[in-house]
């Protein structure tokens, strides 16, 4: 059998540099897709390349490497990474055996003066992948575990690399120069948005600013980069897809009248969403931007008040215990709830992030008044979050009957609500939520106002409460079995 042999002399070693625009794609699960492209000058055969243009936490095996033009076939057939950059304690190792100077820097009479102490390295105290021990030095015949001074090299050795890199050995069926596409995924970035929404003194309208945040910890400064975004919940062990066939492009930039062109658009793509920062830009390594991607006016959220006593309460089975479901409970949570659609000034493909809400006061300066966090959330479905308890809002909960027949099997218990609205001038409704645990099987028997079924274990109260006035809601279930 002929076995293939490459001629030594066909390699041809060589750096990689970048020729082009690179391009990010960057997930909110801490990965990126990278694209960047290097000038080679080949010859047909095996091609000895270096190619350190990757970043410090790039998936090895990601690796891609094509002509974008289709006219030549190009294929690894070795690829060995590196990412042990030169440091000293490398060039210790390096240099163990051998003696080197170190420089000691002394203070006599106020006056700094440097000493050059010889030391034979016996041990450098590096480990390869982390970690270190002690050093061993050898000076003067004696051996110290430490190092005399500031270690000097006469050169950086014969194999070391100032940044991590990738050195292949390359199959080309044609000779020549053209730019290559080079692909990976790599750690080290992620993205997040969050949202800003603003209200005046009264009313349930807000105006809504969002920003996305990048963050680049991959140990790479990009360049003039194409930078797009992708939501979703990516499954991470699957094969990264190129980014093409979108769907229209959708202007995230809303309410704003004779505005410039939109800082970024937003695309349905496969099962996720793909958001596109209209400007190439920078982004440098440790670097956190912040760019502009929603701005709406006047979208209607209005305030939610809800009294759920005996919240963290639910139907495990057949319960007997009265006391089960009890609860000293007084406050009333607020909650801010719109609905994510054109005909409420948005209607957009939300990414996962924070909500935070300010209210203008009488003298016209915001004030914070509550927080919390939204999941991906599609168009046309409705955002609730609670941002906080309310202060003038009071429920009090209790136990008013309680009957058990084991013998014919059922239960009636009985509960009294009590609503206080202690605002001056405000009237609200209060929603007030009762779960039904003890058993599957329920109806309400007596109940004082309309009631709306949630759920199998769930009912709801609506109750109008004015100012300074308070209300009482009585019910009676009975259960069944």
């Amino acid at each position: 059998m002929k076995k293939n042999i490459i001629p030594l002399l066909a390699l041809t070693a060589f750096a990689l540099t970048a020729t082009a625009q690179p391009a990010l794609t960057i997930y909110n699960q801490n990965f990126a897709v990278v694209r960047d492209s290097v000038a080679l000058d080949l010859k047909a055969g095996a091609n000895a390349l270096r190619y350190s243009g990757a970043t410090a936490q790039v998936e090895a095996d990601s690796v891609i490497l094509r002509d974008p033009a289709g006219k030549r076939s190009l294929q690894i057939l070795e690829q060995n990474y590196r990412n042990d950059p030169v440091s000293q304690d490398l060039l210790l190792s390096l240099f163990e055996g051998k003696t080197v100077d170190f420089e000691k820097v002394r203070m006599k009479d106020n006056t700094q003066t440097r000493e050059l102490i010889p030391g034979k390295i016996i041990r450098s105290g590096y480990i390869p992948g982390g970690g270190s021990q002690q050093p061993i030095i050898e000076v003067n015949g004696k051996l110290q575990f430490f190092l005399p001074g500031q270690p000097l090299f006469a050169s950086l050795g014969d194999d070391t690399i100032l940044k991590p890199a990738f050195n292949w050995l390359l199959q080309s069926d044609k000779s020549g120069k053209f730019d290559a596409e080079v692909g990976y995924v790599t750690g080290g970035f992620d993205w997040s948005a969050s949202y800003n929404l603003v209200s005046p003194e009264k009313g349930d309208y807000v105006d809504i600013v969002g920003w996305i945040t990048m963050n680049n910890n991959s140990g790479k400064t990009f360049e003039n980069a194409k930078i797009k975004l992708l939501a979703g919940d990516v499954n991470k062990i699957q094969p990264a897809h190129a980014i093409g066939g979108m769907m229209r492009a959708k202007a995230m930039n809303f309410g704003m009248a004779d505005a410039a062109a939109p800082a970024v658009t937003e695309k349905a793509f496969d099962e996720f969403h793909l958001y596109s920062i209209a400007r190439a830009t920078t982004l440098h390594d440790r670097e956190t931007k912040q760019v502009e991607f929603v701005h709406a006016e006047k979208m209607l959220a209005p305030t939610i008040y809800v009294y759920d006593s005996a919240t963290g309460y639910r139907f495990y089975g057949l319960n007997y215990d009265q006391g089960y479901g009890q609860s000293d409970n007084k406050k009333i949570i607020v909650q801010r709830e719109f609905k994510n659609a054109e005909t409420n000034k948005l209607g957009i493909a939300l990414p996962a992030g924070k909500l935070r809400f300010y209210r203008r006061d009488s003298d016209g300066q915001l004030q914070f008044v509550g927080e919390n966090t939204i999941d991906h959330t599609p168009r046309n479905e409705t955002v609730r979050v609670t941002t906080g308890n309310a202060f003038d809002l009071v429920g009090e909960r209790k136990q008013t009957n309680f009957r058990v027949d084991r013998g014919d099997k059922w239960i009636d218990e009985t509960f009294e609500i009590k609503l206080r609205n202690r605002k001056k001038t405000d009237a609200v409704e209060i929603r007030v939520v009762e779960h039904l645990y003890r058993w599957s099987n329920w109806s309400i028997t007596k109940s004082s106002d309309k009631f709306e079924k949630k759920d199998a274990q769930t009912i709801e109260f609506r109750i109008p409460v004015k100012p300074d006035e308070e209300k009482i809601v009585t019910y009676t279930v009975h259960y069944s079995w």
